[in-house]
């Protein structure tokens, strides 16, 4: 056996040196056979056993394939001759599959497979595809480059993919065993980022070392127009980017802006808490001022937190906490607390003041699918009166102008059962900020049961007029508060509470008349608790009348009775054939209604006017209730209603259509007024005025029109009071115009077949509690977030245009008009008279406009003005905004770069209001 072995090798290492010369060829025989014989011996004494001979292992076989079908490489688990009895290792422990469209070459002695035009190889998790690629499955190395194209051009670069991290460089040698890679001039992305580097190694599969680096945002990482330029990156896929000393560089000049060093989180969630920086900017009197900066804290996946600064160096600061939440099929909302603290000019100055202002914001929304039977919302708008007017970091012009700010937050909960109940929740808050009054609701509970019908039979049918007989009951219970902005959630706003609750069953039902008249009639019974009434009687020491409180429960109860009866009447007018109109359809829908409500004297007392005593007045002691009191007049009044539609038929600008077309003339045209029958003629009058109101669309539903008028049948006296004359017999008129009103909405744009084009435009701005169009301009505070003014268009329509592309500009435009006409007391003028507009458009397709105006032809003066210009710079934006006119004049520009990783990267300067 030692022979046999010793032979084995031996002539297998002397077939090779066929060309060498005698001498070398005996000389390297001895040494190996001395050799091979001392090893061999060793392990002969130390066996006791003979080595049974083994079946020829298997060696790495290729197997065959027809062109361009993958091939499949096995290695086997043992090698051809054993060594000390330890089996060598696996190099490959799984399959490896190829495959290349001009050839696949395999070279058993050299352990190669060459892969050449369009290969591909697989292994585990890693695809790798280029125009060469060279395998080496003895050492598990993989070489793979480009090859050149017929023009003589480098072409099919490698695409490394491994797992998510996908690379694209020039070449690349890659181990399949140690992970680790030799990359030339990779090309990859992380995150936001487009990374380029000169020289890239890849330490396994979590980190990557790279030399010669640059990295960016731009779409084009082989041509940015801008790029940091770094000669050390580590980077930890999904999780990190670490560079050394890091310049900034624009259009290929190196700028002076460097860091030593540069941290970027790669996180794969959501986001990642950081450093918010802050803009600079000035002002005439609070000074220099630092805006806007913070710090940004991801929470967790469900909710997170920033928190906002500003200071000045007069001393004003103002702090801004908001916060975003949701669940995926429950809730989601944000939550917003602004307070700022103003200081203005200097102190021992005398315009020197200081106040302190807030602004809380909500909004929630429950999900249906999380609980079909309840529902939460929220959307409460609160605080100072004065907070969007005096702001030192506030540019929504629709805010400013808004006089109400209001606030909801509701719960409610369906109990399903054989007659089901609903119960609801709320709290309301209305806020004048001219006049600084609050009125809140809280709470406000509404409890109701299902309708009932006693008299329905087993067969369900509700038909005629018993069995459509039908009750309810509600009850609603209130405790409201009526305050100011100083006194607000203080002692005395709770001690000036009206508490109170309602308990209402309506009986009701409604039934056929004469076939074609509708019917109904319903009497309602009403009962009020409440906790406090007063008690009026006359003071001879204050000399005056005073309510004094009485706390304790108390009730009233009343009713009232009301029916209705309504029909449609259809008339069609036709015209001749040859007409282009070929008839006009005209609805009416008349109604008469009747009321009724007695008198409940009962409830009232009386109490005097004056010390004598003689002279009294009538009360009850239920006034101010958060209910209303009962009434003391019998009230006995006839309704009447008349709504109209207008419809006409044309003959259809389309010849190949033979049915005519339907156009609407008039959505709605209204005519309600009222008689009082019970009416004396002296301190009431019996007929109510008219109130007509209408609407309808023109240009193919692009002009949207509505109008309403008030006419009053009676005349006046010189004081201006109705009297009991009516005004034709006084000399004028049937009927007098007290007051009218119109408003005209026109908006066109290039994009008109786009039906939501301006869908959730300027939804921050409406939250505040502006307009949801740009009529008074746009939220220029978009810009501290990196938000642009307009519309989000596609990222490629850049990419698509034409070489001229002045034959496509996109544009929009809204004008709104508004005309108001009073003439209660004989002054007959126009108190509103008022146009505005607003328009956007692209001068190119990398500059867009826009501007909001208006002009008050009664005061004579120019409306808010907005004007707006931004420049796409292609990784960059630039926007400019400017209100020239008014108290609220100010303008603001910024620069910076659209990622949101590098959105601290910004030149932001806002010209700030001496408000």
């Amino acid at each position: 056996m030692t022979r046999q072995k010793t032979s084995h090798i031996f002539t297998k290492i002397a077939l090779k040196p066929l060309n060498t010369n005698l001498f070398n060829i005996v000389l390297l025989s001895i040494f190996l056979t001395i050799g091979s014989c001392k090893i061999f011996g060793q392990d002969i004494s130390k066996k006791k056993k003979t080595i049974p001979s083994t079946e020829q292992s298997k060696k790495a076989v290729a197997t065959p394939n027809s062109k361009n079908q993958p091939s499949t490489l096995v290695v086997s688990n043992t090698d051809t001759i054993k060594k000390d009895s330890i089996p060598k290792k696996v190099l490959l422990d799984a399959k490896i599959k190829y495959n290349a469209t001009d050839y696949v070459k395999i070279e058993q002695k050299k352990k190669l497979i060459t892969l050449y035009n369009k290969a591909e190889l697989y292994h585990t998790d890693t695809e790798l595809k280029s125009g060469i690629i060279v395998l080496n499955y003895e050492t598990n190395e993989v070489l793979a480059g480009r090859i050149k194209d017929s023009m003589g051009k480098p072409s099919q670069y490698p695409n490394f993919k491994q797992a998510e991290n996908v690379i694209e460089p020039d070449s690349i040698r890659f181990n399949f065993k140690s992970k680790k890679a030799l990359i030339w001039n990779s090309r990859t992305d992380q995150g936001e980022f487009k990374v380029k580097a000169v020289l890239t190694k890849k330490e396994n599969d979590s980190v990557y070392f790279l030399k010669g680096a640059r990295f960016t945002t731009s779409k084009d990482v082989d041509n940015p127009e801008y790029y940091f330029q770094t000669s050390k990156v580590k980077i930890i896929p999904g999780k990190k980017v670490v560079t050394g000393l890091t310049n900034m560089v624009i259009a290929n000049v190196p700028t002076p802006i460097a860091l030593p060093f540069a941290f970027f989180p790669m996180s794969k969630e959501t986001s990642v808490s950081g450093i918010l920086l802050p803009s600079y900017n000035d002002s005439n009197n609070r000074g220099f001022s630092l805006q806007n900066g913070g710090y940004y804290f991801a929470l967790s996946d469900h909710y997170d937190l920033t928190v906002l600064g500003d200071y000045y160096t007069n001393g004003s600061y103002a702090m801004r906490f908001e916060s975003s939440y949701a669940k995926r099929y429950s809730y989601r909302g944000n939550l917003n607390f602004r307070f700022e603290n103003l200081i203005n000019s200097e102190r021992g100055y005398p315009d020197y003041s200081k106040q302190n202002i807030y602004n809380l914001q909500w909004s929630h929304s429950k999900d249906s699918k999380g609980s079909p039977n309840s529902s939460f919302s929220a959307s409460v708008n609160m605080g100072s009166s004065k907070y969007y007017q005096q702001s030192i970091n506030q540019s929504n012009i629709g805010s400013n102008l808004n006089n109400t700010l209001t606030s909801s937050v509701s719960y409610s909960k369906f109990f399903p059962a054989t007659v089901g109940s609903r119960l609801s929740l709320s709290a309301t808050h209305s806020q004048n900020t001219q006049t600084s009054e609050i009125n809140m609701t809280l709470p406000d509970l509404q409890y109701s049961v299902d309708r009932i019908y006693p008299f329905v039979g087993k067969d369900g049918v509700k038909k005629g007029f018993f069995k459509n007989i039908n009750l309810l009951y509600n009850l609603v219970g209130k405790n409201s508060f009526v305050t100011t902005d100083s006194l607000f959630f203080s002692k005395q706003m709770f001690d000036n509470a009206k508490i109170g609750m309602q308990h209402s069953i309506p009986l009701s039902t409604n039934f056929k008349v004469f076939k074609y008249f509708s019917a109904s009639t319903a009497m309602n019974y009403n009962e009020v608790w409440t906790l406090k009434t007063i008690k009026r009687y006359y003071d001879k020491d204050q000399s005056e009348v005073i309510d004094e409180t009485i706390n304790g429960f108390d009730a009233f109860r009343t009713y009232n009775f009301s029916s209705s009866l309504g029909t449609t009447i259809y008339g069609t007018f036709n015209f001749k054939p040859d007409k282009k109109i070929k008839s006009i359809r005209h609805v009416m829908r008349p109604s008469l209604s009747y009321g009724y409500t007695p008198s409940f004297e009962k409830y009232y007392d009386t109490y005097a006017t004056d010390a004598s005593g003689t002279m009294t007045k009538d009360y009850t002691r239920f006034e101010g209730g958060v209910f209303g009191a009962p009434s003391n007049n019998n009230s006995n009044i006839l309704g009447f209603d008349l709504s109209n539609t207008f419809e006409a038929k044309i003959t259809d600008p389309d010849s190949t259509k033979v049915d005519p077309k339907k156009i609407m003339l008039l959505n709605n045209l209204n005519f309600s007024t009222s008689y009082d029958i019970n009416a004396d003629g002296k301190t009431t009058l019996a007929w109510a005025p008219v109130r007509v109101s209408g609407g309808t669309l023109l240009f193919k539903d692009k002009l949207n029109m509505n109008f309403g008028a008030t006419l009053d049948p009676y005349a006046i006296d010189n004081a201006g009071n109705r009297i009991n004359v009516y005004n034709i017999n006084n000399g004028g008129s049937l009927f007098r115009m007290t007051s009218a009103n119109m408003t005209l909405n026109y908006s066109i744009s290039s994009k008109d077949a786009d039906e939501k084009e301006k869908e959730g435009k300027n939804k921050e701005g409406q939250r505040n509690g502006g307009r949801d169009d740009d009529l008074f301009g746009r939220n220029t505070i978009d810009n501290i977030r990196g938000r642009s003014q307009f519309e989000d268009e596609d990222e490629d329509a850049t990419d698509k245009i034409s070489e001229f592309f002045a034959s496509k500009l996109p544009w929009d435009m809204t004008l709104a008009y508004s005309l108001t006409y009073s003439n209660i007391n004989r002054e007959s003028k126009i108190t509103g008279n008022s146009l505005m507009v607003s328009a956007n458009g692209d001068l190119t397709p990398k500059w867009k406009v826009g501007v909001s105006t208006g002009y008050d032809f009664v005061l004579n003066g120019v409306t808010y003005t907005q004007l707006r210009f931004e420049r796409d710079l292609l990784s960059w934006r630039m926007d400019f905004n400017w209100q020239p006119f008014g108290d609220q004049a100010n303008w603001s520009f910024f620069i910076g770069i659209k990622s949101g990783i590098l959105s601290d990267i910004k030149y932001d300067k806002r010209s700030v209001s001496n408000r």
